[in-house]
């Protein structure tokens, strides 16, 4: 029998009996925890049970702003449910591309404080109720709460619990011994004249009797420890690999037949529970079986294939070179087998290293920079477009023999970037053990540095057009806003996420001797025109403001600007006339978002301001002036609808979480409080549209 996976290390023992118990009260096949390790935007699988980890390999990390359903789960601070694979399909593509079976499946977060630390996962086979009861909704929670107290505790201990480089799998449960059963069920399967094997979680072959090595052409040692696609080149087809993947996700029996050359067709049946799948053998009907043996003699795996489709569908996603560079090292590693990842783009003679897994910084940094010049495998792999292959360290010493090895590496693959006929970069893999690089293997890794080269092809562009979109909008924005006495501000300035154009959102603080001037507005649209027309907008802002215009009139000489320009396009805009001396401010809106008071005491509130017309519709619309108390201490926030606009949501209810944020918020300075508001919106949920803030107080005479 194979060596079990090592078990969970110091520190995590106490997670992995709170995952085990809260499958064993749920009843769940399978089950995942997720950690979030303090201060990044990563979250990583820590621990995984009833599945192999190669399996779940494409979600063994995911950024926060991912859609998957523990990072909605943790987003949205509740369980997601899906009961169907027909749910999994419409809510997560992805997710059922790759395990495409008849599952049920429930996410949570792991919440502490005011802040989501992690996530876990459960699946259940089809067999299950429709929808979770109590009784399993409290177990969830419960083990969420109890893991979050872990975390706590280890962090307050200096000792936090940090996700392993690699998810530790849990081993499947065992059933206590019984020799005499044991001795008398081997005596009756060598005594069936049908094929019985035993496969684990993971694929590999933990018995099997004499009849079935018989029918399998192999003699039982060689085959135990082994996948029987791995050791059999005639069950090499996919359909076997799938078979049992679709047993192990939905714990339902699985068939398919295959050919044992020269034409031996054999029935294999595969029924799985909670500890491994039991498979039965004999000779196969006489119809057309479903597995033939391939020319090639080694095909892609139905596992290949499956993170081979998983591994597109997220290069399709990511939008800049940061984004494709994330999900190349997060998933391609781990997904398919090297223990090392370089990630190289070629610009200026040169090959700079954008990411990398499995290697020291120190190690990388010699690397860094490498001229196109220069005799490398990959300098040569970019500059004749053919991949290189080393399966071993002697290959590789004979042809670079000066080149440093990085530990105890013993295979590399060299494999060029080539997108529209131009080479732009290369990638380099790194395995542990020597490795043969078969055929089917090369092909697929072409196909892998295929899929990387057209996504960064794309990124380079995107990111190329989005900095200078940025630059424009950036430029039409204040530098900085004016010191005023008494008077404490602070802006931001947030870009949507991916897909988005240039804005029109702005923000200014205009200072005149007679008051203080605070604006905020949106153009509609998200394009150079409505970038154009901000800059405009903003300029009669502040040429009204400075000659010391009301807010409401000033308002209406704006817009009277915006009509006769016949831009096509409307403004939100909201106007904040600050008077220190009298403790007062006089507000005037059109169309746009009302602002936020916190008041001195703690308290917010939406105060009420009388709503008018967007700006470029009716050339004679009037826009009324409402004044309220400003004393000091008191806070003012003005934003653009990113802050609240929440897709699926009312906007009512998310502005009143903003305003319960601010109420309950402490805060040492605005700055801190302007990062805790964007820092609330964007964990609410991914956000479509840019967000603009400006925050002022009002500062106690002589502070």
């Amino acid at each position: 029998m194979p060596p079990r996976p090592p078990g969970p290390g110091p520190g995590t023992e106490h997670l992995a009996a709170l995952l085990s118990e809260v499958m064993r009260e749920t009843g769940a096949s399978a089950g995942s925890l997720y950690l979030l390790p303090p201060g990044e935007r990563l979250l990583r699988l820590a621990l995984v049970a009833g599945l192999p980890g190669r399996i779940v390999a494409p979600w063994a990390r995911a950024p926060l702003d991912a859609s998957t359903p523990v990072t909605d789960a943790m987003r949205q601070r509740r369980l997601v449910w899906l009961g169907s694979q027909e749910q999994v399909a419409r809510r997560y593509p992805q997710l059922s591309l790759v395990l495409p079976y008849d599952f049920m499946l429930a996410a949570a977060p792991v919440v502490s404080g005011d802040h989501a630390r992690g996530g876990i996962a459960l699946l259940w086979p089809v067999t299950h109720p429709p929808r979770l009861g109590p009784d399993q909704r409290e177990a969830i929670t419960s083990c969420c709460r109890h893991v979050a107290d872990l975390l706590e505790q280890a962090a307050a201990q200096g000792r936090p619990l940090l996700p392993p480089e690699e998810p530790t799998s849990l081993p499947a449960p065992l059933e206590e011994a019984d020799p005499a059963r044991a001795v008398a069920a081997l005596g009756f399967t060598e005594r069936l004249p049908v094929g019985c094997c035993a496969l684990d979680l993971d694929g590999r072959i933990t018995f099997i009797n004499s009849a079935g090595a018989d029918l399998l052409g192999a003699d039982a040692p060689s085959l135990v420890g082994q996948r029987p696609w791995d050791a059999l080149p005639w069950l090499h087809a996919p359909v076997g690999e799938e078979s049992y993947r679709a047993a192990v996700v939905a714990r339902r029996p699985t068939s398919f037949t295959a050919v044992r050359p020269p034409h031996e067709a054999l029935l294999f049946q595969l029924h799985p529970d909670d500890s491994g799948i039991s498979v039965h053998i004999s000779p196969a009907p006489r119809h057309p079986v479903t597995a033939q043996p391939q020319p090639s003699g080694e095909p892609v795996g139905a596992m290949g294939l499956y993170h081979l489709t998983h591994l597109a569908a997220a290069l399709a996603e990511a939008v800049t070179v940061q984004d494709v560079t994330d999900v190349v090292t997060d998933q391609l590693v781990p997904a398919f087998g090297p223990q090392g990842l370089v990630l190289m783009l070629a610009e200026e003679g040169r090959l700079h290293i954008i990411g990398h897994r499995g290697y020291s910084a120190e190690f990388i940094s010699r690397f860094d920079g490498t001229p196109l010049a220069s005799d490398t495998p990959t300098t040569h792999a970019l500059s004749t477009g053919d991949p290189v292959f080393f399966p071993t360290f002697a290959d590789f010493r004979r042809r670079y023999a000066g080149a440093p090895r990085h530990d105890a590496r013993n295979a590399w693959a060299f494999l060029p970037l080539t997108a529209s006929g131009h080479r732009i970069g290369s990638v380099a893999l790194s395995y542990d053990r020597p490795r043969t690089f078969p055929p089917a293997e090369r092909a697929l890794l072409a196909s892998l540095a295929g899929l990387i080269a057209q996504a960064l092809d794309r990124a380079r562009l995107y990111d190329a057009k989005n900095a200078l979109a940025r630059t424009l909008q950036t430029g039409l924005l204040p530098p900085a806003l004016p010191c005023v006495p008494g008077l404490e501000v602070a802006a931001r300035y947030q870009p949507a996420g991916h897909g988005m154009d240039i804005g029109g959102d702005f923000y200014d603080l205009i200072s005149a001797h007679t008051a203080t001037t605070a604006a905020i507005g949106d153009v509609q649209g998200h394009n150079p025109a409505a970038s154009a027309l901000m800059g405009q907008v903003r300029a009669a802002v502040h040429a009204h403001a400075t000659a010391g215009t009301s807010p409401g009139d000033l308002l209406a000489r704006t817009n009277r600007l915006l009509t006769d320009l016949d831009a096509g396009l409307f403004t939100s805009c909201l106007i904040a006339q600050l008077d220190l001396s009298h403790h007062r401010v006089r507000l005037a809106t059109a169309g746009h978002p009302p602002p936020l008071l916190r008041h001195p005491d703690g308290r917010a509130e939406v105060p009420p301001v009388p709503p008018g017309l967007l700006l470029g519709i009716e050339p004679d619309a009037d826009y009324l002036t409402t004044e309220l108390p400003f004393p000091p201490g008191a806070v003012l926030v003005l934003y653009t609808d990113g802050l609240v606009e929440i897709p699926g949501t009312d906007i009512d209810e998310s502005t009143d979480a903003v305003v319960q944020y601010l109420a309950r918020t402490h805060f040492q300075n605005l700055d801190c409080l302007a990062d805790g508001l964007i820092h609330h919106a964007e964990r609410s949920a991914p956000r479509h549209d840019d967000i603009a803030l400006l925050l002022v107080r009002s500062r106690p005479a002589g502070a």
